[in-house]
């Protein structure tokens, strides 16, 4: 079946299991983002300042970048139906702390541990991997993530109206409550719905947990080196809480927490030699082997592309505002309403992606989406108060449509490079996603959004030349049966 005929109306076989999977990320992005629109009234109910605001919103990111190298190495273990079960309702856990929390502190260890559940999207890469060919792996991701990524716009449109239907100043608490039992129950409805593999497919699983394997010394090198931006990420968030950045943390606590960091990192280090060492010493038959330079160039592509979205959504609203209130008479409500023109494309772009992935080759598309947004950035850059509003959204919503189908592009890659770690892999790329998102953003405070949208163009060419090295997946990838047979998957 070519992917052009996927029937999303249907509801059996692995359309059952797209449909039910995209479902559970989009509800675990609604408890992930279910603080967002109410910021200001949980703010007031607590007497929350400006730099606690600040804090929430930070603390809300810090846990997702290692939970996805967790979730990634849990998923490829245990399986996507355990693992999507267990995180749903595990994540409704400290979401109901954060909605019943009595003061500041108890408000920012739930919001800390709710990130936890922004990993969520790793565990569906691989479900859907098992259950779509590669001639369809791409659009089939792609609608996964561009519809399971619409919750964190539901949860913006809806949770303010159902605060005000729970009514009373707490409302909010009520509002937030239920998106813990939404997934509290759907984690059930989840385990008993969906398998890992259709029926008489193997699940295939890591010969040892804790890092990925690796083909060769030199990749074993490179992946410790590609680690690195994951920890050095959370040093950065570790600063922008201490006496230097927000004042949030003393000099004692940040020096803790950035020792406890870089020790983590060393642990990560050692697990990674420990999974390889043996395997390594002995030579590894060539239809084995992978590279690992194929992870690294997504985790540019997801930084770039996912990372950049990040950061604009976060930032647009207030840009538009700022831009155009005097010149046009703005009000905020509809600088927000402009600047969500930016996320809404992904519901439609990101699914085209995988699908131009599909039809016309991985690297071709990944290389003209990365294009698109350096040209859509470096335009986005020249926006001022003269502009047209009408010109600045078109401009902004043709830019997204390149970022939102890159990403596409990127997952449409991640299931074809070795499938008992899908997992892990698509974990290390979308903690690379968080990664930009929080560089980009560190860097918009030192300098104007016009510049801002520069940087990004400017890195987007630098991705777009490391790109040019991945190789197309093609042939097929191998896997050993439990009974020591090996299975041929098609890649194209």
């Amino acid at each position: 079946m070519s992917s052009q005929r996927l029937n999303l109306l249907s509801f059996s076989g692995k359309t059952k299991i797209l449909h039910m999977t995209w479902m559970a990320f989009f509800i675990s992005f609604v408890v992930w983002f279910n603080h967002a629109p109410l910021m200001m009234v949980i703010a007031k109910t607590l007497g929350m300042n400006n730099s606690e605001i600040k804090t929430i919103l930070i603390l809300n990111v810090a846990l997702t970048i290692p939970a996805r190298i967790v979730i990634g190495i849990l998923v490829d273990k245990f399986g996507p139906k355990r693992t999507y079960s267990t995180l749903l309702a595990a994540g409704s856990v400290p979401c109901f702390m954060f909605a019943f929390a009595t003061s500041f502190e108890q408000l920012a260890l739930a919001r800390f541990l709710l990130g936890f559940i922004g990993a969520g999207f790793v565990i569906g890469i691989r479900m859907v991997g098992e259950w779509f060919p590669a001639k369809q792996v791409g659009i089939a991701e792609g609608i996964y993530g561009g519809w399971g990524n619409f919750g964190s716009a539901a949860a913006a449109g809806a949770l303010p109206a159902l605060a005000l239907i729970y009514g009373g100043d707490e409302g909010w608490r009520y509002a937030i409550a239920t998106t813990g039992v939404i997934a509290l129950i759907y984690s059930v409805v989840y385990f008993f719905s969906v398998s890992d593999t259709p029926k008489g497919s193997t699940y295939f699983k890591p010969k040892k947990a804790g890092a990925m394997e690796v083909t060769s010394i030199w990749d074993l090198f490179f992946y410790i080196l590609m680690s690195v931006p994951l920890y050095a990420t959370l040093s950065l968030l570790t600063w922008k809480l201490s006496p230097t950045g927000a004042n949030l943390l003393s000099n004692g606590a940040a020096l803790s927490i950035y020792t406890g960091i870089w020790v983590l990192f060393l642990y990560n280090v050692y697990k990674i030699i420990h999974v390889n060492e043996e395997h390594l010493q002995h030579p590894i038959e060539e239809i084995h082997k992978y590279k690992f330079k194929q992870v690294a160039i997504l985790d540019l592509a997801y930084f770039i592309t996912f990372g950049s979205e990040l950061a604009v959504v976060s930032m647009l609203p207030l840009f538009f505002f700022d831009t155009f209130h005097e010149s046009h008479g703005i009000t905020m409500v509809e600088a927000g309403l402009l600047g969500g023109s930016f996320a809404f494309i992904n519901l439609v772009a990101r699914p085209i992606g995988g699908w131009i992935s599909d039809k016309f080759g991985r690297k071709l598309s990944l290389s003209i989406f990365v294009l698109g947004l350096s040209v859509g950035y470096f335009c986005m850059s020249m926006i001022d108060s003269e502009w047209p509003i009408a010109l600045a959204v078109l401009v902004t919503m043709s830019c997204s449509c390149f970022v939102s189908g890159g990403c596409g592009a990127v997952y449409a890659i991640v299931p074809l490079i070795k499938r008992r770690m899908t997992g892990q892999i698509a974990g290390m790329v979308g903690a690379y996603g968080n990664v930009g998102g929080v560089l980009f953003l560190t860097i918009l405070s030192f300098v104007t959004p016009a510049v801002f949208f520069v940087v990004i163009a400017a890195v987007a060419l630098s991705v777009l030349i490391a790109v040019q090295f991945i190789d197309e997946p093609k042939g097929h990838m191998a896997e050993v049966q439990e009974d020591g047979t090996v299975e041929m998957i098609e890649l194209n």
